[in-house]
């Protein structure tokens, strides 16, 4: 599927819930309210409506939340989503707290990749960013990760000024012995944080101050990669405020509520729920047209939290 400008439309992020086991200050801060699962949509529901998306040409789903481990019938989606003929990926992005108890499932499920959420290695900052001092039990989920059989495991971090810019280096070295990706985030104004976020904002070129012996690699997507020689894994530099990757988008988003977003930074919504086979199509074809030719980084048309959408 292509948008109006040309870019081929492939990937669908599925945000399962807007609730979280974290109240992290960059996407859910403590006045932000969240649904409860019956008010959400059912598993039968996401998976529908993925197959419909699959059949007109998305190839890979990302589930995410709020935190999407914390839904009940998580894997009844996630069994449902990787049986669709065509598909070729299915990802979920978590904060890790459940892992231990969860990996080998999520696994069995037909989960393709993790990508997991860590914004500190210092248990006292960790549990400042997070709300949760709980960074121990993150640190096991990735161990389980790898030990239930995950490759390609990717560690995101937001990057927060005067928070966790000084942790840089050591994250980088994670990338020494291990074949994983790390990759920095660029924090963009969302909603109710759009001024917190322009407060502790710092550029992700601040990596390469940091550890100027990262060397570019060749990739694709959003993430400019890099790798210091001798190094097994990568790093990525997500930056879409300070090189925007609109022309390269492949992705539209389905949020916890039912709501198509053709972009993350756009008040531009369609509802999918309850839809008859015809209507669901309509409305996916709809969403990719309608996709803008680039986002408005200043928070200004997005009123929702970055829980409610899935990042």
């Amino acid at each position: 599927m292509r948008d109006s400008f040309g870019r081929d439309i492939d990937y669908l992020r599925i945000s399962v819930t807007d609730r979280c086991n974290y109240r992290c200050l960059y996407c859910m801060p403590g006045e932000c309210t969240s649904k409860s699962e019956r008010e959400l949509m059912p598993a039968e529901e996401y998976i529908r409506i993925a197959g419909a998306a699959v059949r007109l040409g998305i190839r890979k789903i990302r589930i995410t939340g709020g935190e999407p481990l914390v839904r009940s019938d998580l894997l009844t989606i996630c069994r449902g989503i990787s049986a669709i003929p065509e598909l070729r990926e299915l990802c979920l992005t978590t904060n890790g707290m459940l892992l231990p108890e969860m990996a080998q499932d999520l696994k069995a499920a037909g989960v393709s990749r993790l990508n997991i959420s860590i914004n500190s290695m210092n248990p006292a900052n960790y549990a400042k960013i997070t709300s949760s001092d709980t960074l121990e039990r993150v640190t096991a989920g990735i161990r389980a990760a790898e030990e239930a059989g995950f490759t390609g495991t990717k560690i995101n971090v937001v990057l927060i000024k005067d928070m966790n810019d000084g942790e840089i280096p050591a994250f980088v070295e994670l990338t020494k012995e291990k074949p994983i990706t790390v990759r920095f985030i660029e924090l963009m104004p969302m909603g109710l944080l759009k001024d917190w976020a322009v407060r502790h904002y710092i550029s992700a070129d601040k990596v390469l101050e940091a550890c100027p012996e990262l060397v570019p690699e060749e990739g694709a997507g959003v993430a400019r990669l890099y790798r210091i020689p001798g190094y097994m894994g990568r790093v990525g530099l997500i930056r879409p405020l300070s090189r925007n990757f609109c022309s390269k988008c492949s992705r539209i988003r389905l949020t916890a509520d039912g709501m198509l977003k053709p972009c993350l930074h756009s008040d531009r919504e369609i509802s999918v729920r309850g839809l008859s086979d015809a209507e669901l199509s309509r409305a996916i074809q709809e969403a990719i047209l309608v996709k803008p030719p680039h986002s408005r980084m200043d928070g200004a048309f997005c009123g929702r939290t970055m829980n409610e959408i899935g990042g």
